[in-house]
């Protein structure tokens, strides 16, 4: 039976793919990232003897090769958030990946994860799209919730796009969070809901400060759109846009009211759940 390595990250994105490529007849062979993956995957290898997990921590680079190697992997995706402080200060890289981090002309994550994909490939091991075998899960194009955005909401997608995208190109973060066409959060590290919760304290705090209002306080739209798209030249072999009811429950905790997402090009986890959790919500949420 063919053979897929699945580099295991956080969230319910390995699962996902797990399922889906076994449903493709394909025996798993599971690098389980001690300090992300869930370790409900065990739980899925004792089921499934085409499941094959093995554990190993962050930086070890060489284990990881040696094991695709040992189980015959020469195709791998990754799957999962690794969390970007994660890499660039909890890691203990090894021999190969100390070599690989000095050799870095910067230390984003494209150029880390590219580097890596590369020493991969040079040892016989093509890391394929994340999305290979979650086709219908990337967003359609259009309105995709009951509500659709009202025209403030619009000329605030409008905004977003254009400081995301040019956010984007610098491997900053993929999201801004906008009210009446300013910037309120840009995502750096912290990752998207932990850019939406950001947002929605400043405007707590705007709103603690009645007494005094600032220009904020006082012009400022009291809500907020999201806007998340995927880097210029997204490499979809990891790092690409994901969207999950997590992610509509961190814009109603912090007030957001829409969501800009684009088409083709990111992951919706769940499409009817999100969607469900959106209309219930009144949060718009449309892919172009």
């Amino acid at each position: 039976m063919p053979k897929l390595g699945l580099i295991a990250g956080n969230g319910r994105f390995p699962f996902l793919l797990l399922d889906a490529a076994r449903a493709h007849g394909l025996t798993v062979v599971v690098a389980a990232i001690k300090e992300e993956t869930d370790p409900e995957i065990n739980a899925r290898a004792a089921s499934d003897p085409e499941i094959h997990v093995h554990w190993l921590s962050l930086g070890e680079l060489s284990r990881l090769i040696e094991t695709f190697q040992t189980e015959g992997v020469t195709r791998a995706v990754m799957a999962g958030q690794v969390k970007h402080k994660q890499i660039f200060s909890s890691i203990r890289p090894d021999w190969r990946l100390a070599k690989l981090l000095l050799n870095l002309r910067t230390r984003n994550t494209d150029m880390l994860l590219g580097a890596i994909a590369k020493v991969l490939g040079d040892e016989g091991i093509e890391l394929v799209s994340s999305t290979a075998y979650l086709e219908p899960l990337l967003a359609k194009p259009g309105i995709l919730t009951a509500r659709p955005p009202d025209d403030d909401e619009q000329k605030d997608i409008a905004y977003g796009l254009t400081v995301a995208r040019a956010i984007a190109g610098y491997d900053l973060g993929q999201t801004v969070v906008i009210a009446a066409q300013a910037c309120v959060a840009v995502e750096a590290m912290e990752g998207t809901d932990a850019t939406i919760a950001r947002a929605g304290a400043l405007f707590r705090t705007l709103d603690t400060a009645a007494d005094t209002p600032t220009p904020a306080a006082t012009t400022l739209r009291r809500s907020l759109t999201v806007v998340k798209v995927a880097k210029p030249h997204q490499d979809m072999r990891f790092d690409v846009p994901v969207v999950g009811v997590a992610t509509i429950h961190a814009m109603q905790e912090a007030g957001a009211t829409c969501l800009a997402i684009e088409a083709g090009r990111t992951l919706m986890f769940d499409p009817a759940a999100i969607l469900a959790a959106a209309d219930r919500a009144g949060i718009a949420i449309v892919a172009s």
